[in-house]
């Protein structure tokens, strides 16, 4: 008898919650009879993928494939074949030997947007059904007195940052849904990148939000299927630009969810921003943004 044949599987349950890596959980199973029964129980899970793997070219990256199919969606071609099944079968069928999901942090290989040299835009989304919140903060590095010329180009340059950031959002909240599907016991859902650029958060809330509506909008999820991607609903953003930082901040909200305007929506954006950012290496950058004259703008569902 080893040592950890006298502890009680409470014990050992909580150790593998702490280890949470699938790889090296799926290794336990293969120690012990009993640790293969055990491992399966584990409610804190952490997958790294490796790969993404699309069905568009090898040669393509995420943010490119998201981009032919939001051009696609512009400018529609008259006939197009369905899309083959994408890569979300590929968390589901692994996290398909784990029984009692709680909280899932998922981490993909690299962020998904391609900027010019020197840029840098940090992203952090909320979902339930659909998009429930978006703060995206951006700026370039070694930037000089002209900035405005060089670099932000006015309203155009950060809307792209904008559009590209709800898009790679959509698209990992998109990624999982066979997972939230499948684990209805998880209260907690979180997608980031190795390279830190932006996070998906899905809580308890939420994911209810999501189940239900997909019990009874069959048709949404033929629109996303074909799109590759999670609608976007109509927003409306408060957008923050400081030309002596080079930095732009902008908070976005779907409609359905806006409740306050003035003085109430600037806390708003304070407590999100601060939920994203404030804790980071870029907290004082936001904190000083956020005192900033704020630019309300509006879009479309796409």
């Amino acid at each position: 008898m080893d040592g950890f044949d006298q502890l009680p599987d409470s014990l050992i349950l909580l150790i593998f919650n702490s280890v949470s890596d699938v790889k090296s959980l799926i290794r336990c199973r293969s120690v012990s009879k009993r640790f293969n029964s055990l491992v399966p129980q584990t409610d804190s899970i952490l997958l790294k993928i490796d790969r993404v793997i699309s069905s568009e070219s090898d040669s393509d990256s995420l943010f490119l494939t998201l981009l032919k199919s939001f051009f696609n969606f512009i400018l529609p071609k008259p006939t197009q074949s369905p899309l083959p099944n994408r890569t979300h079968t590929y968390p589901a069928q692994i996290l398909s030997r784990f029984q009692r999901i709680r909280e899932l942090h998922v981490e993909l290989p690299a962020g998904d947007l391609q900027l010019e040299k020197g840029t840098v835009v940090k992203w952090r989304a909320e979902f339930g059904e659909t998009l429930k919140t978006c703060v995206i903060f951006g700026f370039r590095l070694g930037h000089d007195g002209n900035y405005e010329t060089e670099f932000a180009g006015g309203l155009k340059r950060r809307m792209m940052w904008t559009i590209s950031a709800l898009m790679a959002a959509s698209v990992r909240h998109f990624l999982l849904r066979e997972v939230v599907r499948e684990h209805k016991g998880m209260e907690e859902l979180v997608i980031t990148d190795r390279e830190g650029e932006g996070e998906v958060v899905m809580e308890k809330q939420g994911l209810r939000e999501w189940r239900e509506a997909r019990e009874s909008h069959v048709r949404m999820e033929e629109e996303e299927e074909e799109r590759g991607r999670t609608v976007v609903p109509s927003v409306r953003m408060r957008m923050r630009h400081k030309p002596r930082l080079g930095a732009t901040l902008v908070v976005v909200r779907a409609v359905k969810d806006w409740t306050h305007n003035g003085r109430e929506a600037d806390v708003e954006d304070a407590d999100l921003a601060v939920k994203a950012f404030g804790n980071g290496v870029y907290g004082d950058a936001v904190r000083e943004l956020l005192k900033a004259r704020s630019y309300l703008l509006e879009m479309n569902s796409f």
